[in-house]
């Protein structure tokens, strides 16, 4: 009955595909050079600024450390080759989402986007953005901490800004993430070259007895946690691929040209600190960017928090953009409202999805404590990574016949999926109550699922409630169901 749709995304009528000419749907604007900088601005926010405290301290080994920085981007750029098969495969937005869904069906995927849109991606952009705060800031508190009010208010300026900007355009968006990539990695590079330099100039003690350290299987598994913490997002770009222009080839290629790039940067960036800092002085500092400031830079101290505000600045704009395609293609599989997959008649953006992603950051702030949130769904982020891997096994036998642009070595991701279930399992002997806590905010999705999707008898007066606040939210914000869309379901 008329025209089907297929995995890919494409519309066919008569076996071709097609597309309306004047069809209201995302466009196709993110560029390689764009997909780069999502990728490689979204992993270098704060991490790398402030993790090698943590990496270190686990160790108490220079080598060691580097070496840990270095294991992080390689299984970074594993994680990131499997998703390059899926992102390809299944070549819709929504990333972890869609490739549940087409998996395993659509309750896991529920539940995946349940505890994203509860906790870890407001929380996430509320955290980043109360960083990017805190060190814009800073030059104006140079001998005491910011205000913590001045701190939430200007946080909340940065989510509503940026907001803004993308609710208007994808393509001023994809100008902030570039020009903030390339302003944190000028930050990087100049950490780097001062370090090389005072390396270069004979100040190698710090490296002498490089690996004596402590060599706990304990300590160096908290010691990863530090670095893949930094590593963040390299699988952000898989969110957004219905906008990326010609995904078979741009998504692997984004991939190539960002991990590699990061994973260069971070362990040079260490190179640096450790010519400069000793291990005492990095262990006890809680942001190693700001000590190596100091004795590097002088007077020019103050560039130091600049640079890192404009890196955070940047990290927010890729969560926040990433985020909305989530919660839009949830919407669009009727896991959430309508009004959700509502895309701009004339700009092509998913305005209500933007706005829902601000309004859930914003709270974030409210709550006092922010930070103890990441306890509880640590272990829930690497459980719906590895579901998501285990769907692109499971989907090899399931549908061996499934277009794969780009198919990885086998042993690839099932050496990832068991560092996965290690991240996974790991904690839960030390943090038994955040393991309890995580896992009861994550099933306590399936009563919301089987009362809000699944049922579908509910009253006329529920129905009628959504109509008319659908319809107001269309006049009023000008946005109107993308057209040639794909449905997981149908897969």
């Amino acid at each position: 009955m008329g025209s089907k749709t297929d995995i890919r995304g494409d519309k066919k009528e008569n076996g071709h595909a097609k597309q309306g000419e004047n069809s209201v749907r995302l466009q196709r604007k993110i560029t390689l050079s764009n997909g780069v900088a999502i990728i490689v601005g979204t992993i270098i926010g704060s991490g790398i600024f402030v993790s090698p405290t943590g990496v270190y301290s686990g160790t108490k080994s220079v080598g060691l450390s580097i070496v840990i920085w270095c294991l992080s981007g390689l299984f970074s750029t594993l994680g990131a080759l499997c998703y390059a098969e899926l992102g390809t495969a299944v070549t819709r937005s929504g990333g972890d989402f869609a490739y549940i869904y087409v998996a395993f069906g659509p309750l896991g995927a529920f539940l995946m986007l349940w505890i994203s849109l509860l906790i870890i991606r407001p929380t996430t952009q509320a955290i980043v953005a109360i960083t990017f705060a805190e060190y814009a800031a800073k030059p104006f508190f140079p001998e005491c901490r910011p205000p913590e009010n001045a701190i939430r208010l200007l946080a909340a300026v940065c989510l509503c800004l940026l907001t803004a900007i993308n609710c208007l355009s994808v393509r001023w968006a994809m100008r902030i993430q570039s020009v903030f990539t390339a302003a944190k990695l000028f930050a990087l590079v100049a950490i780097i070259i001062a370090g090389v330099y005072h390396l270069a100039t004979g100040h190698t003690e710090n490296f002498h007895n490089a690996f004596d350290g402590n060599y706990e299987v304990t300590e160096i598994a908290l010691s990863c946690y530090s670095g893949l913490f930094a590593f963040g997002g390299w699988n952000f770009l898989n969110f957004v691929t219905e906008e990326l222009q010609d995904p078979y080839r741009n998504l692997p290629r984004a991939i190539w040209i960002a991990l590699p790039t990061v994973t260069g940067v971070y362990v040079l960036a260490n190179v640096a600190y450790f010519a400069v800092l000793s291990g005492v002085e990095i262990e006890s500092s809680p942001a190693v960017a700001l000590s190596f400031g100091v004795k590097m830079f002088g007077s020019l101290t103050w560039l130091v928090p600049v640079f890192v505000a404009l890196s955070t600045f940047g990290g927010v704009n890729g969560i926040l953009f990433t985020s909305s395609r989530l919660f839009q293609t949830g919407s669009q599989e009727g896991h959430l409202p309508d009004l959700f997959s509502f895309i701009h008649v004339k700009r092509s953006t998913p305005v209500p999805s933007l706005i829902f992603t601000c309004l859930t950051s914003l709270a974030m702030l409210l709550i006092s404590d922010v930070y103890v949130l990441i306890n509880y769904y640590g272990q829930i982020l690497w459980l719906s990574t590895a579901a998501s891997i285990s769907g692109m096994l499971w989907l090899r036998h399931k549908q061996p016949d499934l277009p794969r642009p780009i198919r990885v070595n086998t042993l690839i991701p099932v050496l990832f999926l068991a560092a996965c279930v290690f991240l996974i399992l790991f904690p839960i002997p030390t943090q038994p109550w955040n393991t309890v806590i995580g896992a009861a905010i994550t099933l306590s999705g399936i009563p919301v699922y089987y009362a809000c999707v699944k049922w579908k008898n509910k009253p006329e007066s529920y129905h009628k409630f959504l109509r008319n606040t659908t319809t107001f939210v269309q006049n009023l914000m000008e946005v109107t169901y993308p057209e040639a869309t794909q449905m997981l379901s149908q897969s």
